[in-house]
């Protein structure tokens, strides 16, 4: 059985699709750029993207019943692999002492021209 996840402590979906999907004991979460869930504004500073978009990934996976600590797998999609060493920084004060698997990717463009966006697994305690 499927079950759609959906909260306003996250931006809305911008396309066809829902912010998460929890199925199997799993939870699917999509895509997360550094959209404010407050006031729809793109951040678009480096740092400010990657904690914008971590934060939104995380509410997620707490609307649909897990945490931080169970989250088994993360791609992250950046613009500019030159900031990856920046996107480590930040990344390890969220996943300090749990760190799951984890892919990085560099693309030519990103939703809404953003600089980051993440997705993730988690498992559903």
């Amino acid at each position: 059985m499927l079950r759609v996840i959906s909260t306003d402590k996250a931006p809305a979906a911008v396309g066809p699709y829902s912010q998460a999907i929890a199925a199997g004991g799993f939870l699917f979460v999509s895509g997360q750029i550094p959209l404010n869930p407050l006031t729809g504004e793109l951040v678009t500073d480096f740092e400010g993207a990657c904690r914008q978009s971590l934060e939104n990934l995380f509410a997620v996976v707490a609307a649909g019943g897990s945490s931080l600590d169970n989250i088994v797998k993360v791609n992250i999609y950046i613009r500019d692999m030159g900031k990856f060493s920046i996107l480590n920084e930040i990344y390890m004060t969220y996943f300090k002492e749990h760190k799951p698997a984890r892919a990085v990717v560099e693309v030519s463009n990103l939703p809404k021209n953003a600089p980051v966006e993440m997705e993730a697994v988690a498992i559903i305690p």
